[in-house]
């Protein structure tokens, strides 16, 4: 079944919770639209960001994550002008002045070294009409009202890309299914030097009510709605913001593309120590990621090599833990001389290349690096471990036994995830930590960083009876501490509950 973005009439098919909060808050827009414009919109694109539940840094190695997308979103309000100009304008344009392009001149430059609000808005609609092998698309005049904070973990780009996206393609009478369009999505902010993965924009665009999703990369993208357990009290997840951006456009060359140029070369040693690196589906796939590497290693063993044997859901399950659990030996056997991480050389040297041709097979043109030691032990524990975590929580979701304590099991995978993103990925802060050690005081079951990490926002299980005790404990020993300034209501936007939202649509 093919599913393209969804129109919808009513606020309360998009928002579960505060619909008169978001009504009044459309109507804001709308004006704006016409007091700038002289004209009502014709429609709002709008695109939520997501928090991911569990998965972290593994959606650009190929493996399943499993996020949920939620209440805050980008939305733009949009009408068709009949030239060939696009008009972009920001209901906070003190901080986002407003900008005019040509829609098949200007609007494709992006310059990358340059912190340019509407370069997002350009990758969106340049990444699309690439796609698409068009160059020219119709003017359109655009407002933009985002409630996802920047730099907060909960993938405000990635909405605001997708709802450009979505823009784009109405103005211009394309309706891409949903898969195509996340897939392009996925790929857009490389104009401004960020490799990310996919899972921002998967979660955004196909997001669903009520369930969170089990995203697939590899061998195609495939996003299953799981819905949460049932449990008395109910479970429900507090977002909490350390209030430390992260600006992964700023500190990407240390920080998140360092992390993914770490395991791109990792999955490359891994590949020569298993002797699989010449086989065609590695040696010429590009990137190689730590997904391939295990899936090409265990293509010539037989079902019941590792584990499994038949075609039911816990025999995969079993499958999936199984070749974890022994590429996680893998790991130490191929990293383990180098606990202290790895020089350029010592890569190169490794792979019988040269560092310039490392560099090159990286694309480090593209997401220059700045690192003396590259941990590729530490990273692929990460991602193996982590990606086995994905796979149990879902398993858990999707039990039917009564007697399992689902806050407690799945609290567990959570803190584990935690503390693999602080110790082995290093992707944790200060500030973080200090929110999830907070959190699990004052009864949550789970706490961990959510997000790329290095500030932005944590995510923390907490049944439904705890929701307030961890908020207080929030409130009063992190933002009173830290934040003494900030006011009750800017508190309130800062720790709040949330519950799996809809996916990108248009409202009319």
């Amino acid at each position: 079944m093919v599913y393209t973005v969804p129109t919808v009439e009513e606020l309360s098919s998009i928002y579960s919770l505060n619909v008169d909060a978001q009504t009044q808050r459309y109507a804001r827009l709308t004006s704006a639209f016409s007091h700038i414009y002289g004209n009502k919109p014709d429609f709002v694109a709008r695109a939520p960001g997501r928090v991911n539940i569990i998965g972290e840094h593994i959606d650009y190695c190929g493996f399943p994550v499993f996020p949920m997308a939620i209440a805050l979103d980008t939305l733009i309000a949009v009408r068709a002008n009949g030239t060939d100009r696009i008009h972009l304008a920001n209901v906070d344009s003190q901080k986002y002045p407003a900008r005019k392009f040509s829609s098949s001149g200007d609007i494709f430059e992006i310059d990358s070294t340059v912190h340019e609000w509407s370069n997002y808005f350009k990758c969106g609609y340049r990444s699309l009409f690439e796609h698409l092998g068009r160059r020219k698309g119709m003017g359109f005049d655009a407002l933009l009202d985002g409630s996802v904070p920047a730099g907060g973990g909960l993938a405000s780009s990635a909405a605001f890309v997708c709802a450009t996206q979505l823009a784009v393609q109405r103005v211009n009478a394309i309706d891409l299914p949903q898969t195509e369009l996340a897939l392009v999505a996925a790929g857009a902010e490389r104009y401004v030097g960020v490799n990310s993965g996919g899972m921002d924009q998967t979660a955004s665009i196909m997001g669903c009510l009520d369930s969170a999703l089990f995203i697939e990369f590899d061998p195609v993208l495939k996003a299953t709605a799981v819905e949460l357990p049932k449990s008395d009290p109910a479970l429900a997840f507090v977002i909490a913001n350390t209030l430390v951006v992260s600006d992964k456009y700023v500190t990407a060359p240390v920080y998140y593309n360092l992390r993914v140029v770490e395991t791109r070369i990792g999955a490359l040693i891994l590949a020569k120590h298993l002797g699989i690196s010449n086989r065609p589906t590695c040696r010429d796939v590009d990137p190689l990621t730590f997904k391939i590497v295990m899936d090409k290693y265990f293509s010539k063993k037989s079902c019941s090599d590792d584990g499994g044997g038949g075609d039911s859901k816990a025999d995969s399950v079993e499958i999936w833990i199984n070749r974890l659990g022994v590429m996680l030996e893998k790991v130490k056997e191929a990293f383990g001389t180098h606990s202290e991480g790895y020089t350029r050389e010592e890569m190169a040297l490794a792979l019988n290349m040269t560092p310039a041709e490392l560099s090159d097979k990286v694309h480090e043109d593209q997401f220059p690096v700045h690192a003396d030691r590259f941990k590729l032990l530490q990273r692929a524990q990460h991602v193996f471990s982590e990606a086995m975590r994905v796979v149990q929580f879902r398993q858990i979701c999707e039990s039917d036994d009564a007697s399992t304590n689902y806050f407690q099991v799945l609290g567990d995978l959570m803190n584990q995830s935690q503390n693999s993103c602080r110790d082995l990925f290093e992707c944790s802060c200060v500030e973080l930590d200090e929110l999830c050690c907070i959190a699990r005081r004052a009864g949550a079951f789970g706490s961990r960083l959510t997000g790329a990490g290095w500030g932005g926002c944590t995510v923390h299980l907490v049944p439904v009876s705890k929701v307030d005790d961890v908020k207080n404990a929030l409130s009063q020993e992190y933002y009173g501490k830290r934040f003494p300034g900030l006011s009750t209501a800017q508190v309130e936007s800062t720790v709040f509950a949330t519950v799996p939202g809809c996916g990108a649509c248009y409202y009319v």
